[in-house]
C-alpha cells in the first residue's frame, strides 16, 4: 500500500479547484446585476427565451455529464472493453428526433415547463402526475449526484468529505438563485470546457507514460479489451449493438426530449431554429465525450493491465479507480490533478444547477401559478428564487441521508432512472396518438411506474441473492447518462450475466438497464391506448391546437380525408417553421370549460410608438377564443405544414 502516500493533494491541486468554485460563482453574480438583473420570471427562469445555439448546445451536454459518467466510463471500458463505445451509434436518432419533433411542439406553444403540455394535451390531473414524478426522481437523485463523487475524492485523496459537499451545494445554490437560467447555461459553458481539459490532459499524460497511443492500442488488442460487433440480439445481454444501439435510443430520447431540464433550454433559445441547431451541435460533441471516456479507459488498462488498483486493495469500488489512476498518472505534476478534480465536480455542478432550476420552474409553473393566477411578477420572481433557493438546502439535506444509505445508494439512482422511461411514454402517448385520453394517460403512467419498480427491485433483490460474481456496480454507468438514467439503472444490469439462462419472472429481473426506458415507456403507450380506447377516445375537435405531432397523417397520406379524421390523424402542427419567428407569440392553452383556445400576444396601447408601430413583448397575455369543432380544425389547417 505504499503508493497511497502519493495520493494527496499538493496547493496548486487546492487552488486549481477553489478557482473553478470562484469562477462558477462569479458568473452567477455577473447575471445577478446585469441585464435585467433577473427581475422577471421570464428572465430567471427561461434566461428571456434570448439564448442562442453554442451556449445551449454545451449546456445540453453538460447537464447530463456528471461526475458519476466521468468516473463511470473509463471504469466500464476498462473492466469490459471497448462495447460500449457503440452507444454512439444512438446518438444520432436520440438527437435527430428531438430536434424535429419534441423541440416544435414544446417550441411553437411557447410553454415554460414541459408539463405545461400534459394539460394542453390533456388535463390538470395529468399535469400534475407528470410535475409530482419529476419532482420526486430529481429530489431523491440530488443528493446523491452531490455525495457520491465527494465520497470517491475522499477515499482516494483524503480531501474533506463534507468540506467538499457544502462547497459545490453553497456554490451551485448562490449562483442558480441569483443569477437563474442564464448563470446556470453560462457556468454550463465554462464546466464543460473545463471537463474537456481535465479529462484531456489524463489521456494525453497518460498515454505518453505508456509509450504513446499506439502502444496503448496495442496493449488493448493483446488484453482483449477492443471488442467487436456483437449482433446478439438477446435483451438479458448487458451490452450488445442492439442493446445500446437501440435501448440507448430511448434513454436519449427520455433525457433530450422530454427531460424538463433539457426542455427549459430548448425554450431558452432566441428562436426554433436555435433551439433545433443546438441539438446538432451536442451530436458532434457528445461522440467526442464518449470517445475520451473511452481512451481514458484504455489508458488506464495501458498502465495497470490486468492488475487493477482495485484487485490490489488500494481502492474499494471502481468509480474510485479513476480518481487512483488520476492522481498516480499526476502524482509528479502538480495542479493537473485538480484540474481533473475540476472537471470532476464541475460535471457534479452543471447537472445539480440543472436541477435546482428545473424543479424551480415545475413548482412554479404548475403548482403555484395556477393557484396564484393574479400574483404580480415582482412576487412571482422573487418566489422563484426562493425556491431555488430551498431546493438548494433540500439538495445538501439529501446529501446527508445518501451518506447513510450504504447499500441503498445505488437503489436510490434506481429510482431517478426509472422514472424517466415512463415520463418518456407519457409524452409520446400524447403527442403520437392523438386518440389516448386523459384517463389512459394516468393509469398508463401509474401501471408504467409499477413495473418500472417491480423490474428494479426485483434485479435488486436477485443481485443481491446471486451467489455469481458479478460486475463492479459503477463499472456500468454510462457517459452521457449519468445525472438521470445510467448511473441509475446499475442495480439492474448485474443479473444478466447470472448462468444459466433465467427464464419466466426472472428473465424479466435480467433485463439488460438500456432496455430499461424501451420497456417502461411502451407500457404506457400499451396501456394508455387501451384503457383510452375502452374509454372512449378523443375526437378531433377536442385536441388542442398543435399538441399532436402528425406522424400518422404523414404514414397514412394515402388514405382518404375521411378515414384519417375518423383515426383523429388530421390537425397538424400550428405553425410552419419559417413562419414562427416572424410571428407574434403564441401559446395554445385550454379555457375554464376545457375548450381549446390560444393566447397570442397583442400590444397594449402604452407600447405603441408615436406612428402607431407595434412593439413586441413576449411577455403580454391576451387571451383570444378560437372557433372550436370543425371550424377549429379548418383554422388550424390554413396554417398547417
Amino acid at each position: 500500500m505504499g503508493e497511497v502516500v502519493r495520493m494527496h493533494f499538493t496547493t496548486a491541486d487546492y487552488v486549481i479547484f477553489a478557482l473553478l468554485l470562484v469562477a462558477s460563482t462569479g458568473i452567477g453574480l455577473f447575471h445577478a446585476f446585469t441585464g435585467g438583473r433577473q427581475r422577471t420570471t421570464q428572465e430567471f427562469l427561461m434566461a428571456d427565451r434570448s439564448m442562442s445555439c453554442l451556449p445551449v448546445s454545451l449546456s445540453l451536454l453538460a447537464t447530463f455529464q456528471s461526475a458519476v459518467a466521468i468516473l463511470g466510463a473509463p471504469s466500464e471500458v476498462y473492466t469490459f472493453g471497448t462495447q460500449y463505445w457503440f452507444l454512439g451509434c444512438s446518438y444520432f436518432l436520440g438527437l435527430l428526433i428531438p430536434a424535429h419533433v419534441f423541440i416544435p411542439v414544446f417550441y411553437r406553444l411557447r410553454l415554460s415547463s414541459a408539463y405545461e403540455y400534459l394539460e394542453l394535451r390533456f388535463n390538470k390531473t395529468v399535469r400534475i402526475c407528470g410535475t409530482v414524478t419529476f419532482i420526486f426522481q430529481m429530489v431523491i437523485y440530488m443528493g446523491v449526484v452531490l455525495y457520491a463523487p465527494a465520497l470517491a475524492l475522499n477515499a482516494v485523496t483524503g480531501f474533506d468529505l463534507w468540506g467538499a459537499v457544502m462547497a459545490m451545494g453553497l456554490v451551485c445554490t448562490v449562483y442558480t438563485a441569483l443569477g437563474g437560467l442564464k448563470a446556470v447555461i453560462w457556468t454550463d459553458v465554462f464546466q464543460t470546457v473545463v471537463m474537456f481539459a481535465g479529462q484531456l490532459a489524463v489521456i494525453v499524460v497518460g498515454a505518453s507514460q505508456a509509450g504513446g497511443m499506439a502502444e496503448v492500442w496495442r496493449k488493448a488488442v493483446n488484453g482483449s479489451r477492443v471488442a467487436s460487433l456483437d449482433l446478439n440480439p438477446d435483451p438479458l445481454e448487458r451490452h450488445t449493438f442492439w442493446t445500446l444501439g437501440v435501448g440507448g435510443v430511448f434513454l436519449m430520447l427520455a433525457l433530450y426530449g422530454v427531460n424538463q431540464a433539457q426542455v427549459q433550454r430548448y425554450l431558452s433559445s432566441r428562436t426554433e431554429k436555435q433551439a433545433i441547431m443546438s441539438c446538432y451541435v451536442v451530436f458532434p460533441c457528445q461522440q467526442i465525450v464518449l470517445c475520451l471516456g473511452c481512451l481514458m479507459g484504455l489508458v488506464m488498462f495501458a498502465r495497470y493491465g490486468e492488475d487493477s488498483p482495485l484487485d490490489k486493495g488500494y481502492v474499494k469500488s471502481n468509480d474510485q479507480m479513476v480518481l487512483y489512476f488520476v492522481m498516480d498518472v499526476f502524482s509528479d505534476l502538480p495542479g493537473l490533478a485538480g484540474l481533473f478534480v475540476a472537471c470532476l465536480f464541475s460535471g457534479a455542478l452543471s447537472t445539480i444547477s440543472s436541477a435546482f432550476n428545473s424543479l424551480a420552474t415545475v413548482t412554479m409553473e404548475d403548482l403555484i401559478k395556477p393557484h396564484f393566477p393574479n400574483m404580480s411578477e415582482a412576487k412571482a420572481t422573487l418566489l422563484s428564487k426562493g425556491l431555488a433557493l430551498v431546493y438548494g438546502l433540500v439538495c445538501l439535506a439529501m446529501a446527508y441521508i445518501a451518506s447513510l444509505m450504504g447499500s441503498v445508494l445505488q437503489a436510490a439512482f434506481s429510482i431517478f432512472g426509472m422514472v424517466g422511461g415512463p415520463l418518456l411514454g407519457l409524452f409520446s402517448l400524447g403527442m403520437f396518438f392523438p386518440w389516448a385520453n386523459s384517463i389512459g394517460a394516468v393509469v398508463g403512467l401509474a401501471t408504467g411506474l409499477v413495473m418500472a419498480f417491480w423490474i428494479g427491485i426485483g434485479s435488486f433483490v436477485m443481485r443481491i441473492s446471486a451467489s455469481a460474481p458479478v460486475p463492479p456496480l459503477n463499472s456500468t454507468a454510462p457517459l452521457l447518462f449519468s445525472n438521470a438514467t445510467a448511473a441509475a439503472m446499475t442495480t439492474a444490469i448485474n443479473a444478466s450475466t447470472v448462468k444459466p439462462r433465467p427464464a419466466g419472472v426472472e428473465a424479466l429481473y435480467s433485463l439488460s438497464y438500456m432496455w430499461y426506458s424501451v420497456h417502461n415507456s411502451t407500457t404506457v403507450v400499451v396501456v394508455g391506448l387501451i384503457v383510452s380506447l375502452l374509454t372512449g377516445p378523443m375526437k378531433e375537435k377536442e385536441l388542442t391546437p398543435g399538441t399532436v405531432f402528425p406522424v400518422f397523417g404523414k404514414l397514412l397520406f394515402f388514405l382518404p380525408k375521411r378515414y384519417k379524421e375518423k383515426l383523429c390523424c388530421v390537425t397538424p402542427l400550428s405553425q410552419k417553421p419559417k413562419e414562427i419567428d416572424r410571428q407574434p407569440y403564441q401559446m395554445a392553452k385550454k379555457d375554464s370549460n376545457g375548450t381549446p383556445c390560444c393566447k397570442e400576444d397583442v400590444v397594449s396601447e402604452d407600447k405603441e410608438t408615436e406612428s402607431g408601430a407595434a412593439q413586441p413583448e413576449d411577455d403580454l397575455e391576451t387571451a383570444i377564443v378560437l372557433p372550436t369543432g370543425q371550424q377549429a380544425t379548418d383554422a388550424v389547417q390554413e396554417t398547417a405544414l
